[in-house]
């Protein structure tokens, strides 16, 4: 029980993490608009969460009872990456600007979502603690 509280709380801390990356990306994204040469940049984490939550390998071996089973969240960190093989005009700058502009939108969203989402799971734990689990 305990275990699974812990795992979710660093879930949550992660995805905020990739979440402000993603904000710091599509920032600079949009302020380099008119640089020419730049290429856009991207956050790569859902996908890394959804292998992350169904496989099996983050899950150690407990070799004691009475030892908490842990689980490993060191691969799963944001990836940033960088679109270099497109461009959108002459000076090979690829950045859109009504898309980055859309993708802030969605990540602003997602992260004002994670955080009300970690909000209300720290307030159930902090609701069974305080009635002493009854």
């Amino acid at each position: 029980m305990l275990n699974k509280l812990n795992r979710n709380i660093h879930i949550y801390q992660k995805a905020l993490n990739a979440s402000w990356l993603r904000n710091s990306a599509i920032s600079n994204n949009i302020a380099n608009v008119n640089t020419p040469g730049y290429k856009r940049q991207d956050v790569k984490f859902d996908s890394i969460l959804k292998d992350f939550i169904n496989s099996d390998s983050h899950k150690l071996t407990k070799t004691h009872e009475k030892h908490f089973p842990t689980g490993s969240f060191d691969s799963l960190d944001p990836v940033i990456s960088t679109e270099s093989r497109t461009s959108f005009r002459k000076d090979d700058n690829n950045v859109n600007i009504d898309v980055e502009m859309a993708e802030l939108a969605k990540n602003t969203i997602k992260f004002n979502s994670l955080t009300t989402q970690l909000s209300n799971h720290l307030s159930r734990i902090k609701m069974v603690i305080s009635n002493g689990g009854k």
